[in-house]
């Protein structure tokens, strides 16, 4: 059992009384000795760190409502008087979960941000404005293309600048919110704007300024790729963040690129109305995925209107008549193609040059991005980093995890590992694609004796009733424990599927497990239930609950 000591400032107390209060109220399993001062204005508490943690402590004392614990060291994060110094450069979601631990553990942090700004890629041009850019085209399209007959309905855009000035009043409250508003009244917390470089495993220089440490994160994040096609940078291409900028809707648009930011800005720029053309340089779109799924895809997309051209063989790219012209090799053919804006949307690189770290000892991959072992420490001692600046699950959950997770092992020494097995992903067109866990040509390369299952929609009663039973559901078990191994799923909102298995993956539940549990009828999540019958029975053959 370790014991810890954390000592508190405390605001409220008035008398003597006050102190014997406080004392009372501190009398939790695993609070081993306490010490409350009325002169001082402070508490000391040991606690067994097994039953009781210091955030817990001073909660106890904040749900008062009368007394707040305005400052906390922890005796574990103290050195020579002083609370440890985490140093963390970048402003996403990697270094607000990094700092929140950081002040769990009582220590002070200087977050060091440059670029993007406070939120980093997720809140101001990523995941949220994309979103929900993409569900007011999801409303259109579906105002449009309405499945049940007798009802008539339509839509139009009659000022796309308002859709547009609605996302940006929701990214502002949202930074607000979530990111400003977690910062601005921290103590022992510093915020610095600037570009930081690293000069030694505990200092960096940032305008001019050279500040000392005890830990280093890097949480730098990534920024769109360009690849190198001649004349790309002569013409006023987009990335997916000017994109989500655009006040007038264009007339046409190639974007270049076949993965999930491609996909989903191509489908919702198509779905306001443009006329989209999409190029990738693979034989399929989402090229790492199996077959069935991009197929599939592929074919939903073209009958919403998209262009979708593979294979492409990038030549030069120009203005002509007023439009950006791409010229392009395709399986050998030349082509031309036209349009109004080009995005492109070709990946994603790491944010780490001009940043000291390779004069350091910090190793890097061939794309630019950190080298970290399975606790997130770099080759040099003492220097961590998180998020998408790893190159790798860039999806601002897995950041937050990571900065977490890095900053607690920075902090306190302990070793814990990162574990990504069971990593829920999703790609928001419309049909959904999301997965975890391997697919069925991953299982086959490790050597497992795997099953697979794939259920159509046309056999799940939802979305038959809903009157969409676009895509399938896939199941991926091992044979010889009856356990799922990973799922594939194309469905509309197919993400709120994911969690399900992603937990019997987790939690080793078996597929007979699964089988037995009660699926509500007349949900999308029954459909987990039939993909698990599929691998024994025939669908077809079962009443409508599934028996």
């Amino acid at each position: 059992m370790k014991i810890n000591t954390i000592k508190m400032d405390i605001k409220g107390m008035t008398c003597d009384h006050c102190a014997t209060s406080i004392a009372k109220i501190l009398n939790a399993d695993g609070i081993v000795e306490k010490n409350v001062s009325f002169r001082n204005g402070s508490a000391e508490v040991s606690y067994a760190t097994d039953k009781i943690s210091a955030k817990e402590i001073t909660g106890m004392v904040n749900d008062t409502g009368q007394y707040q614990v305005t400052n906390f060291l922890k005796e574990d994060n103290v050195e020579n008087g002083s609370p440890k110094h985490l140093i963390i450069i970048g402003g996403g979601s990697a270094a607000f979960a990094a700092t929140i631990e950081a002040q769990e553990q009582g220590a002070r942090v200087t977050m060091i941000n440059d670029g993007l700004p406070i939120g980093g890629t997720c809140v101001n041009v990523g995941c949220v404005p994309s979103k929900n850019l993409i569900r007011a085209a999801e409303t259109l399209h579906r105002s449009k293309n309405n499945p049940f007959p007798g009802i008539q309905t339509d839509g139009s855009i009659n000022d796309f600048r308002a859709v547009i000035n609605q996302k940006n009043s929701m990214v502002q409250d949202l930074r607000q919110e979530k990111y400003i508003n977690i910062i601005k009244d921290m103590e022992n917390f510093r915020l610095v704007k600037g570009r930081a470089k690293v000069i030694s495993p505990t200092s960096i220089t940032v305008n001019g300024e050279i500040i000392e440490g005890d830990k280093i994160l890097i949480a730098t994040g990534a920024r769109p790729h360009i690849p190198e096609i001649e004349g790309l940078n002569d013409v006023p291409y987009l990335t997916n963040e000017e994109a989500f900028e655009l006040d007038k809707l264009p007339e046409s648009i190639i974007v270049m690129g076949g993965r999930y930011i491609a996909l989903e800005t191509a489908q919702m720029f198509a779905r306001f109305g443009s006329n989209v053309t999409i190029l990738q340089r693979s034989d399929r779109i989402l090229p790492s995925e199996a077959a069935d799924l991009t197929e599939a895809l592929t074919e939903y997309l073209r009958e919403e209107g998209l262009n979708i051209v593979t294979g492409n063989n990038f030549l030069r790219v120009y203005k002509q008549d007023g439009d950006i012209a791409v010229d392009s090799k395709v399986r050998g053919e030349f082509k031309t193609f036209m349009a109004e804006k080009l995005i492109v949307a070709t990946g994603r690189t790491p944010n780490t040059a001009h940043m000291g770290l390779e004069e350091i000892g910090v190793q890097l991959k061939g794309n630019k991005s950190i080298i970290v072992d399975d606790i997130l420490q770099t080759s040099v001692p003492g220097i961590y980093a998180a998020g998408d600046v790893l190159g790798e699950n860039m999806f601002v959950y897995t950041a937050a995890y990571e900065g977490q997770l890095a900053s607690r092992n920075a902090l306190t020494g302990d070793q814990v590992k990162s574990d990504y097995t069971v990593l829920p992903w999703v790609i928001f067109t419309d049909p959904q694609v999301t997965g975890v866990g391997l697919d069925e040509d991953q299982a086959k390369a490790r050597g497992i004796n795997a099953e697979t299952s794939t259920l159509s929609l046309d056999y799940v009663p939802r979305a038959i009733a809903a009157r969409d039973t676009r895509g399938f559901i896939k199941l991926i078990r091992d044979v010889d424990t009856d356990k799922l191994i990973g799922a594939r799923i194309l469905a509309p909102e197919g993400a709120e599927l994911i969690m399900e298995v992603s937990l019997a993956i987790k939690y080793g539940i078996t597929v007979r497990e699964l089988v037995d549990m009660f699926h509500p009828y007349l949900t999308m999540a029954e459909g987990i239930k039939l993909a698990a019958i599929t691998f024994g029975k025939d669908v077809a053959q079962l009443s409508c609950c599934a028996i």
